[in-house]
């Protein structure tokens, strides 16, 4: 080598050390969400302007915000016995409390084993129930029950007169919608946007043909429903506070899509279980067997499931309702289910749900699952699931799912059409995106109309047929930067930085891009 060129091995040697000790040597980025030369976050448009959705909606009161920590107003020890009525008891009185910011109060159980033969029920706003820590421990006796649930009913009432939506194409992530009359509408009101589910449209999805055991099985009917609150009203646009997760095509729809004021009562706000344990016999039954869950949550707004220590529940987790965070839940199994059918550990069956850094150690179960027609953003943030498992949309067409940071060891993450399983499941998720994942596999399929996105992720492709069918290959998603990481290292905390500022994800214990405190 001549002198002229090893001083300039060295030169470029040392300018290499220097940029990787400050920092500064550039990662590779996605050609989908990638930063500009201001450093802001820019997006690409398919053919017809969807975009990857700005998920950082998601999470108590709409992402960005400290879970709070609720005044002690009642404390509890354990009794011999069943601690079922006892619980219950002291839930009862502090819902009769009156409400201060939104809270009445929380239940603590000082540390203790509390044998519990029934479901605890938290049905009022502003109720929290608090543990000890891990020390604080539900045994959960008798027939198989749901250990808690938080839960009443929610009422929409129509106000005024829907319109229609008068765009040839909405596309996926937007937030502006045109109607054929705007004049009932205003910012602040809450809307309702339908979107009929067309015999055309599930023909063009290739759900028509759906038969099992000689039997035509049903993917979708009635409408797909989201609700939004508008943010302003300019002529006949309306802009909504949360982008739209799915596109909506007149082509299948006609004038159709209705939009529609709507007036929401009812539900549980403000409220939460937190910083216990849960522990059920060891369960080796199939799913349709009577089994003992954790929690189930149904019409709850601006809640939270945190810090629990959750043992040998079979569908542990399931949760309805929106803005709810789930967090640093840690969910394992000393037997497997029984059956080709798997429980889920965690449910989403809602819009704006968070999953933060929960972990999960179990075989033969589906670590993550979506319910028919969920609406997110649903944004799974740096969970690891150990065993053999997946997470896995799993019925009639969710949209805006994320599963960022995430660690799947010995299973798959799927994106897939599961056409005749279960009783037509069908396509199960569009507009679903991995980001910066790691996983034994992935099945990533594109939907007809929309897309799915595995980027900056490792693991193995895999492609496949409709279940039961060996052919045709199925069209792929998209995948991304695979096998090497991007920048932004979290996706959602980005997001969130840039809409809301470096408090909001610092407030969730992250400070900086991606990284924790």
């Amino acid at each position: 080598m001549s002198t002229k060129n090893h001083s300039r091995r060295l030169v470029f040697c040392s300018v290499l050390m220097l940029l990787m000790n400050t920092g500064m040597l550039l990662a590779q980025q996605s050609q989908w969400a990638y930063f500009n030369s201001k450093g802001q976050l820019e997006y690409a448009l398919t053919r017809r302007g969807d975009r990857i959705l700005d998920f950082s909606y998601a999470g108590y009161e709409g992402g960005g915000v400290k879970l709070p920590r609720v005044k002690e107003v009642a404390r509890l020890y354990p009794v011999a016995g069943d601690n079922t009525a006892l619980i219950q008891q002291a839930i009862d009185e502090a819902a009769k409390l009156p409400l201060v910011d939104g809270f009445r109060g929380a239940v603590v159980l000082a540390p203790g084993e509390y044998a519990c033969s029934g479901t605890i029920v938290i049905s009022a706003s502003g109720v929290v129930l608090r543990g000890s820590g891990s020390s604080s421990k539900i045994l959960m006796t008798g027939k198989p029950h749901t250990a808690f649930r938080l839960e009443a009913p929610v009422q929409l009432r129509p106000a005024g007169n829907a319109t229609v939506i008068t765009d040839v194409y909405v596309p996926s992530g937007s937030n502006v919608i045109s109607v054929a009359d705007a004049r009932e509408f205003a910012s602040g009101d809450l809307i309702l946007i339908s979107k009929p589910v067309t015999p055309g449209w599930v023909r063009f999805m290739g759900m028509d043909t759906l038969v099992r055991d000689g039997k035509k099985q049903t993917w979708i009917t009635g409408e797909l429903s989201v609700e939004r609150m508008i943010t302003a009203v300019s002529g006949n646009k309306i802009t909504v506070a949360v982008p739209l997760t799915d596109c909506y095509d007149a082509s299948f729809t006609g004038p159709g899509t209705t939009v529609q004021k709507v007036l929401k009562s009812g539900g549980v706000q403000h409220a939460g279980v937190e910083y216990l344990a849960i522990e059920a016999p060891e369960q080796a039954v199939a799913i349709n067997q009577a089994h003992h869950s954790a929690i189930r949550t149904r019409g709850l707004s601006d809640g939270w499931i945190r810090e629990l220590h959750i043992r040998n529940t079979m569908n542990s987790v399931g949760i309805n309702g929106q803005r709810i965070t789930v967090e640093a839940l840690d969910i394992a199994h000393t037997a497997s289910s029984v059956g080709a059918a798997k429980p889920a550990d965690l449910a989403a069956d809602g819009a704006q749900l968070l999953f933060n850094r929960c972990t999960i150690q179990g075989n033969n179960v589906f670590f993550l699952a979506t319910g028919a027609k969920v609406s997110g953003p649903v944004v799974l943030l740096n969970c690891t699931f150990k065993g053999n498992g997946w997470i896995q949309p799993h019925q009639r067409w969710a949209t805006g799912l994320l599963i960022d940071g995430c660690n799947v060891p010995d299973g798959g993450i799927d994106f897939m059409n599961r056409g005749e399983m279960g009783s037509g499941h069908g396509w199960a998720v569009g507009w679903a995106v991995a980001w910066n994942c790691k996983a034994a596999s992935y099945l990533n399929q594109q939907p007809p109309g929309a897309y799915n996105w595995v980027i900056g992720s490792t693991g193995t492709k895999q492609q496949k047929a409709m279940p039961f069918y060996k052919e045709p290959m199925l069209p792929q998603g998209i995948f991304d930067a695979h096998g090497t990481p991007v920048v932004p290292k979290s996706l959602y905390l980005t997001q969130l930085k840039e809409r809301l500022g470096a408090a909001a994800p610092a407030a969730m214990g992250y400070a900086g891009e991606g990284q924790r405190k």
